[in-house]
């Protein structure tokens, strides 16, 4: 659903019904609190009269069934996600309105809306961009011994503003007809001239570099990180990617031999191409260990529904939202014991980074004007 139609179909419930309409669903459901009407009337609105009744009743019967729609923003791929919430109201009744951007765009709109956002929960990916939403004051703090207990304390905010759901990790891949495993190692070991001309990487301007840079300069100090930064612009065999899935099939094409990306892209292109001719290595294992990052969610400042956000929240850390998180999404569970599924197990275990990702935001900044220095594009 586009984020226009959701924004239209949002804004249409705040309508005058019909006074008749109006006088059945008072005598129905008794003293029901109602939203405020919206000042303006949209020009169609006219013609979505009937489906904006039909949603007023569904949302009460949400309400009868264990609690108020939950309206999130959302950066997450609405195939990926869908599935769990779709999950979450066949088991609860809860209804969720599902709003789809890029992160920038619906911060951006949280913003402009302030305490009148329709939004509950936004959910999003990489620590970095939780964070800075919670420097802006888009997130509230909340207190959940459900989520402490799913959640190692790392992959939370420590007041609580935000928590992981999800695990994806970052790390090494590489062109087997061309590289043996023994000739890799570390992140920092892809800045070796002896990957001249051999390497690819994603473009900087992605969190997720920014994110894995980041936690190289906590681990390595800015010096060496950017030492190693300037190592991986000589060794570009071209010009960097928009996004991993474009660089890891350049990989099985041949226009490089080794670069750094998500494992879940990974995992989606095995879906498509069970004989995809590239392989993950886990990068620094005889280090830090291999760099993992979140995907997660917080409970929207202005929010009129923050316990229901919060219990759906809950249920996503919940070894049954795990489990999806782990087939469906191909990202690793956040909670420990889960059971991964067939395609993750088969990639072998690894030492995962005990970074907070907390760092991820705090050191944002400086990671992005080392890179800009380096001539990281």
């Amino acid at each position: 659903m586009s984020l226009t139609a959701i924004s239209a179909n949002l804004s249409s419930t705040k309508l005058i019904l019909p006074v008749a309409v109006f006088g059945l669903m008072l005598g129905l459901t008794g003293c029901n609190n109602s939203s405020t009407p919206a000042e303006g009337v949209d020009a169609e609105a006219g013609t979505e009269q009937s489906s904006t009744e039909q949603e007023v009743a569904t949302n009460d019967d949400a309400t009868a069934a264990g609690g108020q729609t939950v309206t999130i923003y959302s950066s997450r791929n609405e195939q990926l996600i869908k599935p769990l919430l779709d999950r979450y109201t066949e088991q609860t009744g809860v209804k969720i309105e599902l709003v789809t951007d890029k992160t920038g765009p619906l911060m951006a709109r949280l913003q402009a809306e302030g305490k009148n956002t329709p939004a509950d929960m936004l959910l999003t990916v990489d620590a970095g961009n939780l964070w800075q939403a919670a420097e802006q004051g888009l997130l509230q703090p909340v207190s959940s011994t459900i989520l402490e207990a799913n959640v190692p304390a790392k992959y939370r905010d420590p007041k609580g503003q935000w928590t992981g759901l999800s695990l994806r990790a970052r790390t090494i891949f590489y062109d087997p007809s061309k590289v043996s495993a023994d000739q890799l190692s570390t992140y920092a070991d892809l800045a070796d001239p002896k990957w001249k001309g051999k390497l690819c990487r994603r473009t900087s301007k992605k969190v997720y570099n920014q994110s894995l840079v980041a936690s190289m300069m906590e681990h390595l100090g800015e010096e060496k990180t950017e030492q190693v930064i300037r190592g991986w612009v000589d060794n570009l065999a071209t010009d960097v990617f928009s996004d991993d899935t474009n660089l890891l099939e350049a990989i099985a094409a041949g226009q490089c031999e080794v670069g750094i990306a998500n494992s879940y892209y990974y995992g989606r292109l095995l879906d498509e191409k069970p004989n995809f001719p590239v392989k993950i290595f886990w990068a620094n294992q005889g280090t830090t260990g291999t760099h993992v990052n979140i995907s997660g969610a917080g409970v929207v400042t202005g929010s009129d529904n923050p316990d229901g956000a919060l219990k759906l929240m809950e249920w996503l850390s919940s070894d049954e939202a795990q489990g999806l998180y782990a087939s469906a999404d191909k990202e690793f569970p956040v909670k420990a014991g889960i059971d991964e599924s067939e395609m993750l197990k088969s990639w072998g275990p690894f030492k995962q980074d005990d970074i907070s990702v907390q760092k991820f935001g705090e050191l944002q900044t400086k990671a992005i004007q080392m890179m800009d220095k380096a001539g990281y594009k």
